[in-house]
């Protein structure tokens, strides 16, 4: 198997994970899952490639740096996390940018059409996914009064 058929894996693999992290309503799901496996082949790829005398430093450097400029687009709103599509795109175009600097244009090609299919062609996978599992939150009030708590406390 060569390098683009690793990164389709890699798509491949996103999916399934994604998809299930997505029924669950977490927080990564989906895009988010499919540009992390994405990416981190890129990068693997790239510094088998490019890091001859030692492939590990290359990639670790740029990750950690990414990974420093990625967190700042994550925030916590109420009970949600927001910002981590954002986040991995951030992260994912470093490994485009790998990519393209190492002359692996075959690489950095494929790796953009998959994430320019992740973000724009699957976020209505994401919306059917989400309208078929939806949570749906009751909230009873009632007068107070210690009789009617322990009624609906039996009830429940």
């Amino acid at each position: 198997m060569n390098e683009i058929g690793y990164i389709l894996l890699s798509v491949i693999i996103g999916i399934f994970i994604g998809s299930e992290r997505e029924y669950k309503n977490k927080s990564a799901r989906l895009r988010t899952l499919i540009l992390v496996t994405t990416g981190s082949c890129i990068f693997t790829i790239l510094s088998i490639k490019i890091g001859e005398a030692n492939p590990d430093r290359i990639a670790a450097n740029i990750i950690t740096g990414i990974g420093f400029l990625g967190a700042g687009a994550i925030f916590k709103e109420d009970n949600r996390v927001s910002g981590l599509t954002t986040a991995t795109t951030i992260w994912i175009c470093a490994a485009l940018e790998m990519a393209a600097g190492a002359r692996q244009l075959e690489i950095a090609i494929i790796g953009t059409a998959v994430v320019l299919f992740v973000l724009f062609l699957l976020k209505h996978l994401e919306k059917y996914i989400d309208q078929k599992n939806r949570t749906i939150k009751y909230e009873l009030v009632f007068a107070e009064s210690s009789s009617s708590l322990k009624y609906y406390e039996k009830k429940i």
